[in-house]
């Protein structure tokens, strides 16, 4: 992990001013407060009572908006029992009150270097509706009973009551996989999340490994470092996705519901992919289908983390897709998934969740969805994506003006870096990935076209935390 410093009192008086030029919603009104604060000490709870499952959570280190909690266990039959509990915001959330329309109001958690703009009041978020350890909650419990190759062979959901017993973190859960440490629930995560990993590649779906950018705190100043996902973050991110689409099949069963849907990449996508790969230097037969190519990078080489990078590009265009009265959604699959799916597991920090969860009891139940749910249906589509939009400017202009901050004294001095882009109508200008500092940032060239997947060595031009813009050149 590679880290440089910046200065953290002018750049959070650069956040203020972000926050302020994007319009982000400031501290709760006086009213939602007051309504949280009595939700918290007032829930609606559920009768059934599932506190003697030993649930355990896994999350980033700092985190205690704790959306869900999962227990794993072998079937005396063959086969595997996954219990998936989800926070059960609609316990806590009056509809039509003052904070059903401020979460309206803010749709998504946005995440900023100095701090969450949170979606619901953190008596809520980080308090009676966390699922913190120790701590009796309501939640939204779905039961997976999967075949030993991690089919799914029944799916149940329901109110309950739980405990969860410990909240782990992704690089302590790794280590103890690793060594052989982790206790049978924990350590079958390893075992369960690799089938249905299995599963995904057998149906085309595709979990792309990008090494991520991050900005971390550290002695009041703001650094960037990447973290490449561990196999873990893979693993739990299967028993979220399996949830998905166990719910979009409840919903599309009973004609209502919300959909998470990915057109299929158009022909041309792939093409210029191609030609990417062609340039990168990686081997990419005909008769190899996109997912499987995918599947066999390194994300720890330049070249194929370059590769990787440009394959972000097919999953634009995602989107919400409602429908009600029995009518088939188009499109109803979700390309990158290849299956029906949807959001559902995230309720603290998205709102569709709290509807789609909402949708999937009253399918199980054999009900009809309540009416609050039914008429928010065709409204959620675009608030989601605008939310959506709000909360990617608000990650890519903080990332900015931290790579601007981190680089401003060092104009002038030269870089190692590899070409991750080059613009297919402009082959003079493109993107360099720096790894030390970990900067993603622009290079414009002036006479030879940009190398795509070469490392270079590259001079900084530009860096002005006041337009949050870097620039490289080639040396």
């Amino acid at each position: 992990m590679h880290m440089t410093g910046a200065d953290g009192a002018a750049l959070r008086a650069a956040l203020r001013e972000l926050r302020t030029k994007l319009e982000v919603p400031e501290a709760f009104p006086a009213a939602v407060l007051a309504e949280a604060e009595h939700a918290a000490a007032h829930p609606s709870l559920p009768d059934l009572d599932s506190t003697d499952i030993p649930f355990f959570t896994i999350d980033p280190p700092a985190s205690v908006d704790l959306d869900q909690a999962m227990h794993l266990a072998k079937r005396s039959g063959g086969g595997y029992r996954v219990h998936y509990a989800i926070a059960d915001v609609a316990a806590f959330v009056t509809p039509g009150g003052a904070l059903d329309s401020e979460a309206h109001r803010r749709v998504t958690t946005l995440y900023f270097p100095d701090g969450n703009v949170p979606l619901h009041p953190a008596v809520l978020s980080e308090g009676a509706a966390s699922l913190l350890p120790d701590q009796v909650r309501p939640a939204l419990v779905w039961r997976f009973d999967l075949d030993p190759d991690g089919r799914v062979e029944t799916v149940d959901v329901r109110r309950a009551l739980i405990r969860s017993r410990a909240r782990l973190d992704y690089d302590g859960v790794q280590k103890a996989i690793d060594t052989g440490t982790a206790e049978e629930p924990l350590a079958l995560l390893k075992d369960i999340g690799r089938l249905r990993e299995a599963l995904e590649q057998a149906r085309g779906g595709i979990s792309l490994n990008v090494p991520e950018q991050e900005i971390v705190a550290r002695d009041g100043t703001y650094a960037l470092a990447y973290r490449a996902p561990l196999p873990a973050d893979g693993w739990n991110a299967q028993l979220s996705l399996m949830t998905g689409m166990a719910a979009a099949d409840l919903m599309l069963a009973t004609g209502t519901g919300i959909l998470r849907t990915l057109p299929s990449a158009p022909d041309g996508a792939v093409g210029r992919l191609r030609r990417t790969a062609k340039a990168l230097r990686i081997d990419w037969p005909h008769h190899v289908p996109y997912a499987e190519l995918v599947r066999s990078l390194d994300p720890h080489r330049p070249a194929h983390a370059a590769f990787l990078q440009e394959c972000t590009a097919l999953l634009r265009g995602a989107g919400y897709t409602a429908f009600t009265g029995g009518e088939s959604p188009d499109p109803a699959i979700h390309s990158a998934v290849a299956a029906p799916y949807t959001h559902c597991t995230a309720p603290l920090r998205r709102l569709v969740d709290r509807y789609t969860g909402e949708l999937c009891v009253a399918a199980m139940a054999g009900t009809e969805p309540p009416a609050w749910v039914m008429a928010a249906l065709p409204a959620l589509p675009d608030e989601m994506a605008e939310g959506g939009r709000l909360a990617n400017t608000v990650e890519r202009e903080s990332v900015d003006l931290v790579e601007a901050a981190v680089l401003k004294d060092r104009v002038g001095e030269t870089f190692e870096a590899t070409v991750i882009d080059v613009k297919d109508r402009e082959p003079l200008v493109g993107t360099v990935h720096l790894e030390d500092p970990a900067v993603v940032g622009r290079v414009r060239s002036t006479t030879l076209d940009l190398p795509l997947g070469d490392r270079i060595r590259v001079r900084l031009t530009e860096a002005d935390p006041g337009t949050s813009k870097i620039l490289f050149a080639p040396v």
